[in-house]
């Protein structure tokens, strides 16, 4: 992998056209190239060496696609850090990591002065968009004289990330990405959705310290497209952004469809530009998806399927096809298994934990044989996704291993009973989990979040459910909120739920 190479390759076959777009400012791929390797012979001349670990801790701003362009481009290690966490959060990341720099912007509950007390390892604070005397400044370091530096092709097999990621379980976990996977995810969206160089994608804040956000990065640099970068998510602007710069392709988790199919201007907007659709990173609605469609059916609509330690997307939805229930096929690259609790090969239809085995799959989990060694077995990398296969090797996630509720020995999935009460016009938004129950193990609650000015009761939820699920699936227990938590990737935060619950799902 050589980095400052593409972005030289870039820079002279599209040198004024955007490669990104933020709040209306454009930057272009000759100045994209520019700064992320002025950027890159600063941070050498702070003393940085090949394979240290740099921490970019920021909102969506196109520093953070700088910073990691930069710490590729030298053989560094990214250690990208979602801007919701708290500071006892990123003290941990940065211990863990052992972060020699961080590049940050102010944040009022974020003490740097506490973070370099803290993690002994941490050297270099550089700060965006504030000049303090303690601390290093971005914009200064961009306007130094420093020396051109030389750079060399970085070993496939070296470290380029560590992602962290609290999956189900809220334990953080370092996943470990290499630099040939880098290229993964663009050359899976390459190859399904056919996304290139004449392309506009949205990033509606999908955040880059997540892979889903990381893949418009991929995308810019391996495929030379134009990607318009949102900070914050807002459902009216999103809209508006599509409208505006003719946004050609999304991709977005399903919480973020539910929000913009609620405003009311929603079939005002005009979506023709859109070429393409995908919705990945939870089990998703595929009634809301063919709302949403109905309003660009000129879109080809995908649903798909991928993780962190898969470099995904691994599994998407195939050009033409109607089965929008289901994930898709896998890559060619990578071969899938079902298997069941014991670690063996289940047949078509049955459901059981999937397995992958490619070069996309991570090495493992950064300071952590334990979890490495649960998670990759025989070979397999056991994902905790429940899913079955259909006779044509169409994937269907059932949901995770830990949303699998027991009820007096029947098993419900709680992505199941999710789809059906999000059925309802008047739901906004829904999550169930399993709660403890002295007689019958578990029983299934519903978090339900109403759509504005909706009247709908508990009976009526639940006499809706009789419609539509066996008595068992349904609900014991209903609770209306009036929004559901969200992970820094925007998908619901069932740990926060079984938190609320009083469940320790550890």
């Amino acid at each position: 992998m050589h980095i400052p190479r593409l972005l030289e390759a870039n820079a002279k076959k599209y040198p004024n056209k955007p490669a990104i777009i933020f709040k209306g400012q454009v930057v272009t791929f000759s100045q994209l190239r520019d700064i992320s390797l002025k950027l890159a012979e600063s941070l050498v001349s702070l003393g940085l060496k090949k394979s240290d670990k740099v921490a970019i801790y920021l909102p969506n701003y196109p520093e953070y696609i700088y910073a990691y362009l930069a710490i590729w481009s030298l053989g560094f290690v990214a250690v990208p850090l979602d801007f919701m966490l708290t500071q006892e959060e990123l003290a941990s990341c940065l211990f863990h990591s052992q972060a020699v720099a961080l590049i940050t912007k102010p944040k009022p509950t974020v003490s740097f002065t506490a973070l370099k007390e803290k993690c002994n390892k941490l050297k270099d604070i550089i700060l965006c968009q504030e000049k303090t005397e303690t601390f290093l400044n971005f914009e200064e370091l961009l306007k130094k004289e420093t020396k051109k530096i030389t750079t060399e092709d970085i070993p496939d097999k070296d470290c380029s990330c560590i992602f962290y990621t609290s999956g189900t379980t809220g334990k953080p976990k370092g996943v470990l990405c290499n630099y040939a996977q880098l290229e993964a995810p663009a050359k899976a969206m390459a190859y399904f959705v056919d996304l290139n160089d004449k392309d506009i994608a949205l990033c509606g804040a999908l955040p880059f310290s997540h892979l889903g956000g990381l893949v418009f990065i991929q995308a810019i640099l391996f495929l030379g497209a134009t990607v318009v970068v949102m900070d914050r998510f807002i459902p009216l602007e999103f809209l508006r952004n599509v409208q505006s710069y003719k946004v050609s392709c999304l991709w977005l988790v399903p919480s973020m469809f539910y929000a913009v199919l609620q405003l009311k201007e929603f079939e005002s907007f005009d979506l023709s530009s859109l070429k393409w659709i995908d919705c990945f990173g939870a089990p998703s609605s595929a009634d809301q998806l063919r709302r949403f469609h109905k309003y660009c059916p000129q879109a080809e609509l995908y649903n798909g399927w991928g993780m962190t330690e898969t470099q995904g997307p691994s599994i998407v939805l195939p050009r033409g096809s109607n089965k929008i229930e289901s994930v898709g096929v896998p890559a060619p690259w990578i071969e899938m298994k079902i298997f069941s609790d014991d670690d063996k090969e289940l047949p078509q239809g049955q459901i059981g934990e999937i397995g992958v085995r490619s070069w996309v799959v991570t090495e493992g989990y950064y300071k952590d044989h334990e979890a490495t060694a649960v998670a990759m077995r025989n070979g397999w990398f056991h994902t905790g996704d429940l899913g079955r296969v259909d006779s044509e090797g169409y994937l269907y996630i059932v949901g995770r291993k830990k949303e699998m509720i027991k009820v007096s020995g029947e098993i419900i999935f709680e992505p199941e009973v999710e789809a059906v009460i999000h059925k309802h016009p008047d739901v906004a938004e829904v999550a169930v989990i399993g709660v403890p129950d002295a007689l019958r193990g578990e029983l299934p609650k519903a978090y339900v979040s109403l759509k504005k000015d909706s009247r709908l009761s508990e009976n009526d939820l639940r006499y809706f459910c009789r419609q539509h699920l066996a008595h068992f699936k349904i609900p014991h227990y209903f609770e209306f909120v009036a929004s559901l938590p969200k992970t820094g990737a925007g998908k619901i935060d069932k740990e926060k739920l079984r938190e609320r619950t009083g469940i320790d799902d550890q």
